[in-house]
């Protein structure tokens, strides 16, 4: 990839028209995201039964698992930027190619899968860029700043971008919400090509003279011996598994056994997001937290306390209260996560560092809820809670048994 010299920055991150460039063309992405999994949702269950629409929307996860760690190799290879602008292009063309054969035609369920298995494919490339384009574009102590601004992006979307296709399928159907996604892809094209990159530091590193198979064995070498990424990885693994099962199976049997119904779901997801929001904000802010290593594992820790304290709540207020702090403290600790990947990685192995970084909570971790819904249709949420929380809270005690890890800071 070409890049251009520019000067280090001296402006905070919320300020330099770069990181306000990058983030832009993120919300415009994650919004487009929102609205394109609502928009397949509704058309693949008005083309067939339940069933069927729950496998059009899981055939997704199939490529982007698998594809995932080759994506951060293409991103070490080709340039984060190179392959995030290739990335919403693609979807962009195929959003508004939906749309309008849509308008057309009733392409039925086969095409929806197939346009479905396509975004897995992208979304395999995206997300590692997406992680490594940051150091790319700001200066090192601005990174965890950019975190936060990340995460707030990220609890955007499914605040404005469910709504906005919500309301779209409402006026004009899964067609016009197809194309809508189109555009919010097509916004972030221009903010991206305009973005300067900055060179990677040190000798040049690229990995174009080897196979993909070695360059994606060499990412591997240097994640297993860096003594901070190493144990990080470990940390988000069992932070992923711990917390994906009750969150996204456990929830919505416990509000149909409590008798809170959907609105007592959406009351529990709304103080989840709160809490992760003002999480995002926080780090947005500070733009650095002291002892950032340490704070990771102790709000690890509490989050599971809170985890497991959420299957016991007696009243929806209680629940309501419970899921705010567990947004708060698993929101702090997933942006912290974040920033320590970003500060510690050479930016030469930040795509394929960030490759398995998301292959936990998008390969790995939706593994589980088959499992978690069994196991609460056995025992009941309460078990099965309390089971998740010590995996959490196993994560939370093994960063802090890791002096490394322990002691890891983020830069001034």
């Amino acid at each position: 990839m070409t890049a251009t010299l520019i000067a280090p920055a001296s402006r905070p991150a919320h300020r330099d028209p770069q990181v306000l460039r990058w983030l832009g063309a993120y919300t415009a992405s994650t919004l487009g995201d929102s609205v394109y999994y609502l928009s397949l949702s509704w058309a693949a269950v008005s083309s067939g039964t339940p069933a069927q629409a729950g496998l059009v929307m899981a055939v997704s996860a199939v490529p982007r698992a698998l594809l995932m760690l080759v994506g951060g190799v293409i991103a070490d290879r080709l340039g984060p930027r190179r392959v995030v602008i290739a990335s919403d292009a693609v979807r962009c063309l195929v959003a508004l190619g939906l749309a309008a054969t849509l308008f057309l035609a009733s392409p039925g369920l086969g095409a929806l899968a197939a346009v479905a298995f396509v975004f897995g494919v992208v979304d395999a490339l995206f997300l590692p860029a997406v992680g490594a384009l940051p150091p790319r574009i700001t200066d090192r102590d601005q990174l965890a700043r950019v975190q936060g601004m990340r995460g707030i992006a990220q609890r955007l979307g499914p605040v404005l971008g469910a709504p906005l296709g919500g309301l779209a399928v409402a006026v004009g159907g899964s067609a016009t919400a197809f194309g809508i996604a189109g555009i919010l892809f097509a916004l972030s094209l221009p903010l991206l090509s305009a973005l300067r990159l900055r060179p990677l530091p040190g000798p040049d590193r690229t990995t174009a003279g080897g196979t993909a198979l070695r360059d994606l064995g060499d990412g591997l070498r240097y994640l297993r011996r860096h003594r901070v990424l190493g144990p990080l990885m470990i940390v988000v693994l069992l932070g992923d598994l711990g917390f994906a099962g009750p969150l996204n199976v456990g929830l919505a049997i416990l509000a149909d056994q409590r008798g809170w119904g959907a609105a007592g779901i959406g009351w529990i997801l709304a103080g989840f997001g709160t809490g992760a929001g003002a999480a995002s904000l926080l780090l947005t802010v500070k733009g650095r937290i002291p002892r950032a290593g340490t704070v990771l594992g102790w709000t690890v820790v509490l989050g599971a306390v809170a985890i497991g304290a959420l299957a016991h709540a007696p009243r929806l207020p209680v629940a309501v209260g419970l899921a705010l702090c567990v947004g708060l403290l698993a929101g702090l600790s997933g942006v912290l996560c974040g920033a320590l990947v970003q500060t510690a990685c050479d930016p030469a192995y930040l795509g394929r560092v960030s490759a398995v970084s998301g292959l936990g909570s998008l390969g790995i971790a939706p593994l589980s809820f088959p499992l978690a819904g069994a196991a609460i249709g056995l025992w009941g949420p309460g078990p099965v809670f309390v089971v998740s929380a010590a995996v959490c809270a196993l994560s939370g005690v093994y960063a802090l048994a890791v002096p490394a890890l322990r002691r890891a800071e983020l830069p001034h």
